[in-house]
């Protein structure tokens, strides 16, 4: 794996080449992974997903889906990726799955716990090195102590996710560099410490030491960190970084918090955010065109009134009766303001959805739940999502990520979410 960038102002625009086993695959950057459930893109087979545009050249397995398949792996002994019926896909294994909330205080100095279907998962670096062997990923996330919390005892906590972290990543490499199972596989180092800026500069310096292939920031998830102490230690931890590695994150998805870590020398991001829309029952519809002159006029291409001329704070509240974690990018299809909307999704769009399905039909599908609508979303929302990021690399190759922000960030403070019918 070799990282070539290319100079851009902010953000950091290239391409990550001779990846996988065969060394063909690449992957643009700023980009994301393909988010996948026991190796299985959510809602799609593997004909529906061949429908879905710009698919990313890696996806991105979870450990707790895969961890309870190792005998079966073990014993099949040709690696997941052509279990699962993906040869030439690149695998990226994470530790856990960014939308399945894990339980705090059940890490020790010697394991991780992992959740799965069958409940708790106590691994130790040994056990989970053997289950990497079954895997045989061509990337995969070094096993680490994320369960950080918040406050002065904190700060102990943060210092002892760190130390364990650096514990397991030497364990992990010294087993690595013994497998012949994984020669091939690239390990990425876990960035932890909470939200504690000199335990997470400690972290990235001494992972920086060590011989991994790319780093992971962790420790994003959730609520629980203020957006301002977020983005201040992402700043921080990739300045500490080596420039030639790619930099992973966990947990961000949101197209505003993506771009913002992007402006502060973020490389790939996860796909989940799409998932987590189909399942509320929502299309992606939020406008990433830059090119199309002023910002009003590009917001009300999908339907989108001016933030001056609408009460922001009242769509936010109308957003959160449908759904507490609704986004400003989303239109929530289940409203019955979309029974007679005969439109697409979202005008302009080029998905298999949208070139043949109305508001109205994908509404009919949610109410009456049926499977087709999962289906029809999260082709929409997943095609959606990669082109946003084919814009951010454009935009960056432009020199107009800033313009792509503010049109970004406009919408997300007043929202696509009440787009009337025929709009």
């Amino acid at each position: 794996m070799k990282l070539k960038l290319c100079g851009a102002g902010c953000g950091r625009l290239g391409t990550l080449v001779e990846l996988g086993r065969s060394g063909a695959g690449a992957l643009a950057l700023p980009g994301c992974l393909l988010y996948t459930r026991t190796g299985s893109a959510p809602h799609l087979t593997q004909d529906t997903l061949q429908e879905v545009g710009g698919v990313p050249a890696v996806a991105q397995l979870t450990l707790p889906t895969v961890a309870e398949l190792h005998d079966v792996l073990e014993e099949y002994k040709e690696g997941a990726a052509k279990f699962i019926g993906m040869p030439d896909m690149v695998l990226y294994c994470s530790l856990h799955d960014p939308v399945t909330p894990c339980p705090s205080g059940y890490n020790t100095n010697k394991t991780v716990s992992l959740w799965g279907n069958s409940g708790r998962m106590e691994m130790t670096a040994s056990k989970f090195m053997d289950i990497q062997r079954a895997i045989q990923p061509d990337w995969f996330q070094c096993i680490s102590d994320g369960d950080t919390i918040s406050g002065e005892a904190g700060r102990k906590r943060a210092k002892k996710s760190v130390d364990r972290s650096l514990s397991f990543l030497d364990v992990c490499l010294q087993l690595l560099e013994e497998s012949l199972e994984l020669q091939g596989s690239v390990m990425f180092g876990a960035i932890e410490g909470g939200d504690i800026l000199e335990e997470r500069l400690r972290s990235a310096r001494e992972t920086a030491k060590r011989p991994v292939g790319g780093f992971l920031l962790d420790g994003f998830q959730g609520r629980a960190m203020a957006k301002e102490t977020k983005l201040k230690l992402v700043a921080a931890v990739t300045a500490e970084l080596p420039e030639d590695k790619p930099r992973i994150i966990h947990g961000v998805g949101k197209p505003d918090e993506v771009l913002e870590c992007i402006e502060r020398g973020v490389d790939i991001f996860e796909s989940f955010f799409p998932f987590q829309v189909t399942e509320r029952g929502c299309a992606l519809v939020f406008s990433y065109d830059y090119h199309s002159g002023p910002e009003a006029a590009a917001l009300k291409q999908n339907g989108v009134q001016d933030p001056e001329k609408n009460d922001a704070e009242e769509n936010q509240d109308e957003i959160s009766k449908a759904d507490p974690e609704m986004t400003p990018f989303e239109i929530f299809l289940k409203d019955k303001r979309y029974q007679d909307d005969f439109g697409p999704l979202l005008e302009g769009c080029t998905c298999y959805c949208c070139q043949r399905h109305t508001r109205a039909y994908i509404h009919h599908l949610l109410v009456t739940k049926e499977l087709l609508a999962g289906v029809l979303l999260m082709m929409h929302n997943f095609q959606h999502y990669f082109s946003f990021f084919s814009a951010i690399q454009n935009a960056l190759r432009d020199n107009k990520l800033d313009q792509l922000k503010k049109l970004v960030f406009r919408q997300a403070l007043q929202g696509p979410a009440n787009v009337k019918p025929g709009q």
